[in-house]
């Protein structure tokens, strides 16, 4: 086009030189003529002559263009670009603002769905104020904060955020990236937290207590006795190598904020449990099956048929191969022998010491390798009698009665110790 332009412009000043030679009648119209193509959105570029001389019209028709405005124009960024590196401060904090194509906004997605990543690069994606404030008072280290608005950030405690970037985003970016129904409006990136370095508020009000989850695979279910653990005053949680990533959003949203209430160890095997609980603990196993068919078959002959899992007699396909069973055991077709575990109903007295409660997958039941740890400390099989023709209780449903009913066997030991101290202590001061 430039080149077309060059050739039209020489054109034109050759002919305008040749009439201002010769006759004055058509000089108007080349003047004309020219002044159509100076309306046209062009630079117009005039040659120069044979004298080295530049042909111009008149300076008062000629349209100026300063070159440091088409510097200006070029070098400005525009749009949402421009506000990106923009930097604004809150209460004395700085955050920034994103633009369009960010990168770190993708790499939310990329946390919150992928475990492998959640694993391998140790952070975990949290979504609400009252989660992050949890996170941030048990001393977790964040990096990364998303917020839409000003006030969004200013519900969080600010002191505690001097380390980590904050980027202010759009809410409708935000509601494409969360899974709430009701998007906060704040979303933020952590790093992985250890659980022995977590300061845990109601540590005082603990029982000696522990959890043990042995392959539940229902975000829900976990996230629900993670929270019934916290509630009911758990020294800890421990889960095997079979369970659901307990820093998945879903576990998340269903522990309302108990992952920051008491510790909890993911992905451990069977001698790392052992590693995490008291050396005088007992450990009690759970089982929940009809009341007519407890009486009617009151030995099992499977490991698999303790635990939550259907209490109809199809259970030939119930498998271990996440776990390291011990060498001397048989394969299931040949069939093995399991330890003698002695039943008890869950509110008969079974928590006089420290103890810790085996809840197995509601399709997989209990491993072998939790009943023999179940035999090898003396503990019990727990039984919930429910009526007949109806299938096991859900399992997070199941956690929460032997939890609650340990605590209250635990602290009812506890009183009447300290009753029976009392008189000593006031003999002592007397």
């Amino acid at each position: 086009m430039a080149a077309f332009m060059r050739g039209v412009t020489c054109l034109v000043s050759a002919e305008t030189h040749v009439f201002l030679t010769k006759r004055t009648d058509i000089i108007v119209e080349s003047i004309r003529y020219v002044r159509g193509l100076r309306r046209k959105p062009v630079r117009v570029l005039f040659p120069e002559n044979e004298a080295g001389k530049v042909v111009r019209a008149s300076p008062e028709k000629t349209p100026v263009t300063p070159a440091a405005d088409l510097q200006g124009r070029d070098s400005q960024p525009t749009g949402t670009h421009a506000q990106g590196h923009g930097r604004d401060q809150v209460d004395g904090l700085r955050f920034e603002r994103a633009f369009a194509g960010d990168k770190r906004l993708a790499r939310l997605v990329s946390v919150a769905r992928s475990r492998t990543f959640r694993e391998h690069q140790g952070k975990i994606l949290l979504e609400g104020r009252r989660l992050i404030c949890d996170a941030l008072d048990a001393g977790a280290s964040p990096q990364i904060v998303f917020f839409s608005t000003v006030d969004r950030l200013r519900e969080l405690p600010l002191d505690k955020l001097r380390r980590a970037t904050l980027v202010k985003v759009k809410f409708e970016d935000i509601k494409i990236w969360s899974d709430l129904v009701a998007p906060q409006g704040v979303i933020a990136i952590f790093s992985r937290p250890d659980p022995s370095r977590l300061k845990f508020a109601n540590r005082g009000q603990s029982v000696p207590l522990s959890l043990i989850c042995d392959n539940i695979r229902d975000p829900g279910n976990l996230g629900t006795m993670v929270r019934c653990a916290a509630a009911a005053g758990c020294s800890n949680v421990l889960l095997t190598k079979g369970c659901v990533d307990v820093w998945e959003p879903k576990v998340l949203r269903a522990a309302m904020g108990a992952h920051f209430r008491l510790p909890i160890y993911p992905s451990l095997d069977w001698d790392d449990v052992e590693k995490h609980l008291p050396q005088q603990v007992i450990v009690h196993v759970a089982e929940s099956r009809g009341e007519t068919e407890h009486h009617a078959s009151p030995e099992l002959s499977k490991a698999g048929e303790y635990g939550w899992v259907s209490s109809r007699p199809n259970r030939k396909k119930v498998r271990y191969e996440e776990y390291d069973s011990s060498s001397d055991s048989e394969s299931e077709d040949e069939g093995f022998s399991h330890p003698e575990v002695d039943t008890k109903l869950y509110h008969d007295t079974w928590a006089q010491s420290p103890s810790a409660l085996v809840i197995g997958g509601e399709t997989q039941g209990l491993s072998l390798e939790a009943v023999q740890l179940a035999g090898k400390t003396d503990g019990n099989r727990l039984f919930i009698p429910i009526v007949p023709d109806v299938d096991s209780l859900n399992s997070a449903m199941a956690a929460s009665i032997l939890l609650f009913e340990g605590r209250r066997q635990l602290l009812k030991l506890l009183q009447t110790s300290g009753k029976k101290r009392q008189p000593k202590a006031e003999r002592q001061s007397s």
